[in-house]
């Protein structure tokens, strides 16, 4: 084999595999291609020890970084706000890899998998929007309920659409939780250079949440309208 021939197999086999670790969600994300190469980088070294559910966990240290930082900026430091940045990209690494990995190694529990990156996400935005109500105080701490309250709107969105089309996506057209985080890591550093931004920037994303989380149910909607009318249909022509 020569060596075009040998470049040409290596990129079917990246290809290959590539489609295998996505093969299961479709993503819309601006992120989208940087994200599914790095991540494809990452499943292919990763030692043979490092399961799904250790990754998993990973994923939730991340999240627990986020919150002591929040803890740390609110009784000792406004800087320790940039540990939840190491955070946020642990638990992007965590949460990314788990299913990713199982994909890349054919070893996938669709349902198992499903489910517990569910819950852990769901565990994941309680801790960190509870170090955000820590550290907000005051007459803004409803934007910290608000946040969460929203983020949960927008997962139970994407778990009603999955179970309409049997089609799971993670992202509300060119926004996904990758770019969420980016936002995130971007507030935290406007907080510790200019302390008391948060606080506003929280609003508006709860603002931005709000309206998404609006458009995306009235298309959900939509397609629950569709999908009765094609079993209504499907059910008479059956009589």
């Amino acid at each position: 084999m020569n060596e075009k021939q040998l470049s040409m197999a290596t990129l079917d086999k990246q290809s290959e595999d590539r489609k295998r670790t996505f093969k299961d969600r479709k993503r819309t994300n601006i992120l989208k291609s940087a994200e599914q190469k790095a991540i494809s980088w990452l499943v292919a070294r990763m030692p043979k020890f490092v399961t799904p559910d250790i990754l998993t966990g990973v994923g939730l240290v991340g999240s627990l970084l986020v919150l002591g930082g929040f803890l740390m900026a609110t009784y000792v430091n406004v800087t320790y706000l940039l540990v939840g940045i190491a955070g946020l990209f642990i638990n992007w690494f965590g949460d990314s890899l788990d299913g990713r990995i199982a994909y890349y190694r054919n070893i996938p529990r669709k349902w198992y998998g499903f489910s517990l990156d569910i819950i852990m996400d769901w565990i994941s935005t309680i801790l960190m929007g509870f170090g955000f109500l820590v550290y907000i105080k005051n007459e803004f701490e409803i934007v910290a309920f608000l946040f969460v309250a929203f983020y949960g709107w927008a997962m139970i969105i994407s778990q009603v659409r999955y179970k309409i089309t049997d089609k799971y996506t993670i992202d509300s057209g060119l926004f996904g939780p990758t770019e969420v985080r980016f936002i995130i890591c971007a507030v935290l550093i406007s907080e510790v250079l200019f302390v008391g931004s948060m606080k506003w920037f929280g609003v508006v994303m709860c603002a931005a949440l709000f309206v998404i989380n609006l458009i995306d149910t009235r298309a959900l909607l939509k397609l629950g309208d569709k999908r009765d009318l094609a079993e209504k249909a499907a059910l008479l022509n059956s009589k």
